[in-house]
C-alpha cells in the first residue's frame, strides 16, 4: 500500500482513539478527494463528543449551503449549558459562503467548543489562514483520492484490521467490484461479515462472488489475467461476456487494461536496470500481492517492451473510439472483443 495510504489510516485511528478518550481539539479540518478517512473521524467525534442528555442544548449539525461563516463564529463562541463542551458541525463546509473568515476563530478558539469543518471531496487551499490557522491550533485530515493499482493492497489491510485474513485474488476482486471508493468497500465488506459463518477467519473469492455479486470467472481481473498468459479462447470469451453486462462502460474497461500493461512495462524496466530482484522487491515495484508476481512474469515474456508499448498506443486508440470518438460504429461489446483480439496478437 502507498506511504501516504498508510499514513492517512494511522492518523485517523490516533484522532479516533483520542476522542473515545474524550480528549478533543478545539478545531477540526476534515477534508481530500476521498471522502472515507474524513467522514469516519467525524462520526467518531459526533458519537463520542456529548452525552445524549447533552446534545439538545449543545449539538448543532448544519451543511455549508445553509449557513454562513459568521454564524458559525457566532454558534462556536457560546458557551455550553450544563455540559463540558459543545460540538458544532459543518458538513460539506467547501460550500459555505466566506469559509476563509473562519480564520479569525480559528486563530483563537474556544476550549469548550468543538468546532468540525467537514469537506466533501474537497480541500482548504494550504497557503490561506484558514488552514494555517488550524494547522496551529486544530487538527487536520487531509485525504488523497486512492489509485487504483492501491485497492486491493488497502482492501487487505481493511480486513487484517477486522481481525481477518482475505485471499490476494479475493481482494481484487472485490476491489474491481466497489472501485476506488473506500465506503463502497466498508459497506460491502459489513454486508459480508453478516453473512459469513461466525468463527469466520479467512475470506475467500467464492465468499466475495456469493456476497457481493460479481464472478471471477467473467471479470476485468480475470481477463488481465488470461491476457498475461496469452490464453485466446478464454480471453475471448471473457471479453465477449464483459461486453454484454448491463453495466458495463469501455472507458473503465480500457483503463484497467492501461494499469495493468502500464505495470508491465514497468516490471520490465525495473528488471533491466536490477535483473536480481527478489520476489518482494518485484511486487514492490509492480505495486502488488507478492501472490501476482509469477503472472507478470509470465506477462513480460509474452509482451517485450515493443509489444507492451504496441498495446499502450491501442488502448489509447480503444479509449478514444470508447468514448464516441470518430463516431464509432460498434457497440462497446464489439469494441472490447476486437480490442482484446488485438492484444492478443501483439
Amino acid at each position: 500500500m502507498a506511504k501516504g495510504t498508510v499514513n492517512i489510516a494511522q492518523h485517523c485511528n490516533d484522532i479516533i482513539s483520542e476522542v473515545r478518550a474524550g480528549r478533543f481539539a478545539p478545531v477540526y479540518l476534515l477534508m481530500g478527494d476521498e471522502p472515507y478517512y474524513p467522514e469516519l473521524v467525524c462520526q467518531a467525534i459526533i458519537d463520542n463528543c456529548l452525552q445524549d442528555y447533552e446534545k439538545d442544548f449543545n449539538e448543532t449539525i448544519c451543511y455549508g449551503s445553509d449557513v454562513s461563516a459568521s454564524q458559525i463564529v457566532t454558534t462556536a463562541r457560546r458557551f455550553p449549558m450544563m455540559a463540558e463542551r459543545q460540538l458544532v458541525v459543518v458538513k460539506e463546509a467547501q460550500q459555505m459562503k466566506g469559509l476563509e473568515d473562519l480564520a479569525v476563530y480559528c486563530s483563537e478558539p474556544l476550549d469548550s467548543t468543538v468546532l468540525v469543518l467537514l469537506m466533501h471531496k474537497a480541500s482548504a487551499d494550504k497557503r490561506r489562514s484558514l488552514y494555517k490557522a488550524v494547522q496551529k491550533n486544530g487538527v487536520i485530515v487531509d485525504s488523497p483520492a486512492i489509485r487504483d493499482y492501491e485497492i486491493a493492497s488497502w482492501i487487505s489491510s481493511y480486513y487484517r484490521s477486522k481481525g481477518l485474513d482475505i485471499e490476494p485474488q479475493a481482494a481484487a476482486l472485490l476491489g474491481e467490484s466497489a472501485g476506488t471508493d473506500l465506503s463502497v468497500i466498508a459497506a460491502e465488506t459489513e454486508k459480508l461479515l453478516r453473512n459469513l459463518p461466525e468463527g469466520t477467519k479467512d475470506v475467500r473469492v467464492e465468499d466475495i462472488e456469493k456476497n457481493v455479486g460479481i464472478s471471477r470467472q467473467f471479470s476485468i481481473f480475470e481477463l488481465t489475467r488470461e491476457l498475461s498468459l496469452k490464453n485466446s479462447a478464454k480471453a475471448l470469451k471473457i471479453a465477449t461476456h464483459i461486453g454484454t453486462a448491463a453495466k458495463f462502460a469501455m472507458p473503465m474497461a480500457v483503463s484497467a487494461l492501461y494499469t495493468h500493461f502500464y505495470r508491465i512495462l514497468k516490471y520490465e524496466a525495473a528488471l533491466m536496470r536490477n535483473p536480481h530482484m527478489g520476489p518482494q522487491d518485484r511486487a514492490a515495484v509492480l505495486g502488488v500481492n507478492p501472490f501476482f508476481v509469477r503472472e507478470y512474469d509470465t506477462a513480460i515474456r509474452n509482451y517485450p517492451v515493443p509489444s507492451a508499448m504496441k498495446v499502450i498506443s491501442m488502448l489509447c486508440e480503444f479509449d478514444y473510439l470508447g468514448k464516441g470518438g470518430d463516431g464509432a460504429a460498434v457497440g462497446p461489446d464489439q469494441l472490447l472483443i476486437e480490442l482484446t483480439a488485438k492484444i492478443l496478437n501483439a
